[in-house]
Formats: C-alpha cells, sequence, structure tokens
C-alpha cells in the first residue's frame, strides 16, 4: 500500500529572504495592470515522473529488485541526457525515493542549478535521514532564487472523503510541494508540484501487507478502482485549495506542473483547475488554471504526438502543466504568455525499461515582458 501516515508538513525558507505567507493566509498585491514594456525575457519550465529515483542497491518497495551499480549508472546517464534536453530553469519531478540520486542525475546533465531539493527523500546518514519511506516524493530542480518552499501532507477537514472499507483520507499519498521562486529580473512566480493517485486498483490488505480480497473477483476489482479515485478526487480538492490560497486576490503567476493521473478534460484535472467556471463567472478567473498546451501561441506548431503516457497500447495525457490566467496572453494582467509546449515521448516507444521513465516529460516556454 502506498501511503505515508507519518508525514508532517514541512518546510524550508532561504535565509536571505523573508518568508511568505502560508498557503493558508495568501499574500495580497495590487491588482494593477503590468505596464506595457517592449523588452521580453523568457521562462522555461517542465515536468518529469522519473520512474523510481532511487540510489544503487537501495530497496524501495519489497516486491522490487534494488538497482545495481550498473542499473544506477544507466539510470543517471539516461535522466541526466534528459534533464540537459529539457534545459528547464524550473523542473518539477516525481517519484524521487532519494533526493542525492536527483542531485546525481543532475550533475550528470551538465547543466547547473543552484537548489535540488526533495522534502521528505533527504538523505544526510548524520541525521538518520535515508529517503523517502513507503512512497516516493515530488521535488524541484531550479536555477531560480528560492524564497520559500512547503510541502503539504496533510488534507484538510473539509476535503477529506470516505474512502470506502478504508476511512477518511486524511493525508496526500505523495505530498504536493509549493515553491516560491524569482525569476532573474525580479517578478516572483509560484510554481506546485503535485503526484495524484493513481488509477491503479486499491485492494485492501491486511496487517502483514498481503491480500485480504480476490483480486480476481469483477465486484472486488470495480469497488478497489473506486476507492483509488475517491482517493484521487480528495487529493484534487485538497490541490485546489492550495491554488486558491496562492492566487486569491493577487496577480503573481502560478504554475502547477506533475502528474495528475488522469487527463486534462477529466473530473479530477478540472477540479483542480475549476477551468470550466469561467464561462459562468469572469471573476473566476482569478483563481482558475488553464492547460498550457491549449493555450499556446497562434504560430506554435501542434504535433500530433500530445502524449505523456501508453497505458495498454492507448496514448494519454497525464502529465500537464496548468498556468494561471497571469501567463495568458488574452488576460489585462498577463505579464507573459506560452510560446510552445514540447512533449519528450519518444522513449516511449523503445519498450519497457526501469533505466527510463514510463512517462514523457512535458515542457512549456513562456515569454515574460519585463
Amino acid at each position: 500500500m502506498q501511503a505515508d501516515l507519518q508525514l508532517q508538513n514541512q518546510s524550508q525558507t532561504s535565509a536571505a529572504s523573508s518568508r511568505p505567507p502560508s498557503a493558508a493566509q495568501p499574500a495580497t498585491t495590487d491588482r494593477n495592470t503590468h505596464p506595457d514594456r517592449s523588452e521580453n525575457t523568457s521562462l522555461t519550465v517542465a515536468t518529469a515522473n522519473v520512474l523510481n529515483l532511487a540510489l544503487s542497491n537501495r530497496r524501495y518497495y519489497a516486491n522490487q529488485d534494488p538497482y545495481s551499480q550498473r542499473d544506477y549508472d544507466r539510470k543517471m546517464a539516461w535522466l541526466g541526457g534528459r534533464i540537459a534536453a529539457l534545459n528547464a530553469d524550473i523542473l518539477a519531478v516525481q517519484e524521487v525515493w532519494d533526493e542525492a540520486a536527483l542531485q546525481d542525475a543532475v550533475k550528470a546533465s551538465g547543466l547547473h542549478y543552484h537548489t535540488v531539493i526533495v522534502p521528505g527523500a533527504e538523505n544526510d546518514a548524520t541525521k538518520g535521514l535515508n529517503g523517502a519511506a513507503n512512497t516516493p516524493r515530488v521535488g524541484i530542480v531550479t536555477r531560480l532564487e528560492v524564497e520559500h518552499i512547503e510541502s503539504f501532507s496533510e488534507i484538510p477537514l473539509a476535503m477529506q472523503l470516505h474512502v470506502p472499507d478504508i476511512g477518511l483520507q486524511t493525508k496526500f499519498e505523495r505530498p504536493p510541494l509549493w515553491a516560491t521562486l524569482r525569476m532573474k529580473h525580479g517578478q516572483r512566480v509560484h510554481v506546485l508540484t503535485a503526484h495524484l493517485k493513481s488509477k491503479r486498483p486499491k485492494f485492501l490488505q491486511d496487517v502483514n501487507g498481503q491480500a485480504s480480497e480476490d483480486h480476481e473477483d469483477e465486484n472486488t476489482l470495480a469497488r478497489a478502482t473506486l476507492r483509488s479515485l475517491v482517493i484521487r478526487g480528495a487529493e484534487a480538492c485538497a490541490l485546489r485549495a492550495i491554488v486558491v490560497n496562492v492566487l486569491k486576490r493577487t496577480h503573481e503567476p502560478l504554475i502547477v506542473m506533475g502528474d495528475f493521473n488522469d487527463a486534462p478534460h477529466s473530473v479530477t484535472t478540472q477540479i483542480i483547475a475549476a477551468t470550466g467556471e469561467v464561462a459562468y463567472d469572469k471573476g473566476a478567473r482569478d483563481t482558475a488554471l488553464f492547460n498550457a498546451y491549449e493555450s499556446q501561441g497562434e504560430m506554435a506548431l501542434k504535433k500530433d504526438v500530445a502524449y505523456s503516457h501508453i497505458h495498454q497500447g492507448s496514448p494519454e495525457v497525464l502529465d500537464q502543466i496548468l498556468i494561471s490566467e497571469e501567463l495568458l496572453r488574452s488576460s489585462r494582467f498577463s505579464i507573459g504568455d506560452v510560446r510552445r509546449v514540447d512533449y519528450f515521448n519518444d522513449h516511449l516507444q523503445e519498450g519497457k525499461d526501469r533505466a527510463k521513465s514510463d512517462h514523457g516529460f512535458v515542457r512549456a516556454v513562456f515569454r515574460i515582458r519585463l
């Protein structure tokens, strides 16, 4: 069972900067439009599910063999090459067991980043920190100045849902990560990295972790699938609460990235984004999110390869980049726009190989006005 019931909210703040308010108390800024200036800069972001990124000889799941040193070296070489190809200013990562392994992959890329951090997956033997336990974590790699980082493990009481045969879902299975960053010309940007519950059926287990119900029974399978949906729904509701608290009454851009384990127009994704509300209430744009791929400029090349995962032969988009209205060209509060979105997914056609990833990586390039 992938459930981390011992996690606590974690936060880290750079010593050089004052900590902004928590998600429960959003910062407020003047609702003035950005002055019209002729100069522009760019911001590149990407999201990558790196598939069980762990150190060599470290058993992360009881039913999976650890990476040998050879396996680990292959994974570092492949992932380092992907990080170099993405060349993102902000890289959101999922499925990290060991922060040290992510640091090794970044080093293998040959690129320089100021921050490589995965709360809950730290490796420091002197402090008894041996990576993530029970479930992998999400992290962030960035060149930008970090003002604030906070990991959320608790689902707010109002968002907790009853999971059939299990009880209330009170925690995220993989805590999302909120980072407040400063772009190179001083503009602030918020980034939220998430990895929601998968569609994989959640079967009941006994105290020893053994199956306690018949996996072959069709009715049991349906109920187990429902459990996963309810958990993902609760996490989506809680993530929506974080989004609203970051965006409400501000005009600082927010980028939400990660493995949503559902399609862009699914109910759970739309719980997070609330894009549909904009059609009925223009004021809803203040806290709505928009799909970056669908928000590309008119001249962007929209390829027919926009997928990030293949399930039983069918391509699908699970890994997404959502943006607030400040990154829409049409918004009167716009500070920039989406120039292009790319899917790095060729490896998905190369067969199963745990040295690689079973997800494609998604990158978005923004034009930012100075």
